[in-house]
């Protein structure tokens, strides 16, 4: 029997790219339904003042993320530009096909918490892409489709509506599980 856990992110949350490297190592019969959001809008949805405008809160973030990535033995840099907007990078997620999606994934995670790389820069997106095998023309006019503007924001919703409020949050069994060393407890809410 497979188990299932919904992992709400953002490419531009330091902590869903740590939850996605601990995912990684999970085994195979547990399913991880990536569900995008866009992290801005989710924060202005709830109210929310992101950490990044927070000094003392951010400076805290980068020291955490640090720790927890050394602790846990993942390559992990913070990106000097930290915050982006992540607008096109998460509707590319929807829009492109599944077979391709854990290599979109892990290169754009990899690209901006791990190398320290822009993705928000159209030459250094477009240099992902092609590692995808993503054409960047079908890709720019696929993330200005309205479907695919429309399921993020109502992806966005969604999560605001289930009371989310931050990036990364489990669900598993309608229970909320936020932050990325909440995984652990996710695990055990699968195993009842």
């Amino acid at each position: 029997m497979t188990k299932q856990i919904d992992f709400y992110f953002d490419f531009i949350s330091p902590y869903s790219y740590l939850a996605h490297k601990k995912i990684q190592s999970l085994p195979k019969n547990i399913k991880i339904n990536y569900k995008p959001i866009l992290l801005g809008g989710l924060h202005n949805l709830q109210g929310v003042t992101a950490p990044a405008f927070i000094k003392p809160k951010l400076k805290h973030m980068i020291n955490d993320c640090d720790r927890i990535a050394k602790k846990n033995k993942l390559d992990f840099l913070w990106n000097i530009k930290f915050p982006l907007n992540s607008l096109y990078i998460m509707r590319g997620y929807l829009y492109i096909g599944s077979g391709i999606k854990n290599l979109y994934i892990n290169n754009m995670f990899n690209a901006y918490w791990k190398d320290n790389l822009d993705i928000s820069n159209e030459q250094i997106l477009i240099g992902l892409l092609d590692k995808c095998g993503i054409r960047k023309d079908k890709f720019y006019e696929g993330i200005k489709d309205q479907k695919i503007k429309d399921t993020l924001k109502v992806l966005t919703k969604e999560a605001c509506d289930k009371e989310i409020f931050g990036a990364p949050t489990f669900i598993v069994n309608n229970k909320i599980f936020w932050g990325q060393d909440r995984l652990g407890f996710a695990l055990d809410e699968l195993s009842k």
